[in-house]
């Protein structure tokens, strides 16, 4: 599903050359659940810049479900990360002057996806927000604002979801809670879930636990229960 191949990332500080990451040889398996950890400036948002196609690889390949993402145009990456990618950020980045189910709404008729208005409300219903679909962000936790963000992200019923730092804005209940969420969803919708966390507790309970340092993978790690069912992980997380 995914797959780099010699990817590397450099870029010019001053008059030096800084490398963000060194060249990485990686797969993830369709519907797998990765985690991918480490220090504050390790890497790890560069490499999901680059597998979502908003960066460019100084070196290597990177290839999605088969296609090769590093020689499409920009249109091209465009049209192809909104029918196979979705995204979750730290930010919730909701539009404001939406209600939640606007937010989900709005992009999927953008894109002319069928059956909009019941797809939207249905996405609402499974993260849990069934009355809350009127209110604005500003009348919503932080806790409900990623839900709806969640929620949006799943509108194209994508192949791939990459979340980064998802539940750094939350306290530890709503995380958990967010943290649940993506695994439930992970396993019902059959979705790649890429995972950047600071949160060492949550990264292990990921199918796969990748660890970066300066730029390189220092650890992969596959959890020896890998079929173990989101109820049991759902227990485990607690606040």
């Amino acid at each position: 599903m995914i797959r780099l191949s010699n990817v590397s990332k450099v870029v010019t500080s001053g008059s030096e050359q800084l490398t963000i990451l060194h060249a990485l040889d990686l797969h993830i398996e369709r519907g797998q659940f990765v985690s991918v950890i480490g220090p504050s400036g390790s890497g790890k948002s560069t490499l999901l810049g680059l597998i979502a196609g908003l960066d460019s690889p100084t070196s290597g390949q990177i290839l999605l479900d088969g296609q090769d993402i590093t020689r499409m145009s920009e249109d091209e990456l465009a049209e192809y990360r909104g029918r196979l990618l979705g995204f979750i950020f730290q930010s919730f980045h909701l539009i404001p002057s939406l209600t939640a189910y606007e937010n989900i709404l709005i992009p999927m008729e953008i894109m002319g996806v069928p059956r909009a208005r019941e797809r939207a409300q249905s996405l609402l219903d499974e993260v849990g927000l069934h009355d809350r679909g009127h209110h604005y962000p500003s009348q919503l936790s932080g806790g409900e604002q990623q839900r709806v963000a969640i929620a949006r992200a799943f509108a194209n019923d994508p192949q791939i979801l990459l979340a980064d730092e998802p539940t750094g804005n939350l306290d530890s209940r709503n995380g958990s809670h967010i943290f649940d969420l993506l695994i439930k969803l992970n396993r019902e919708h059959g979705t790649t879930l890429l995972l950047v966390t600071h949160d060492h507790h949550l990264a292990d309970l990921a199918d796969r636990k990748i660890s970066l340092s300066d730029g390189r993978i220092v650890e992969d790690r596959i959890k020896a229960s890998e079929a173990e069912p989101a109820e049991k992980v759902s227990q485990i997380t607690v606040a």
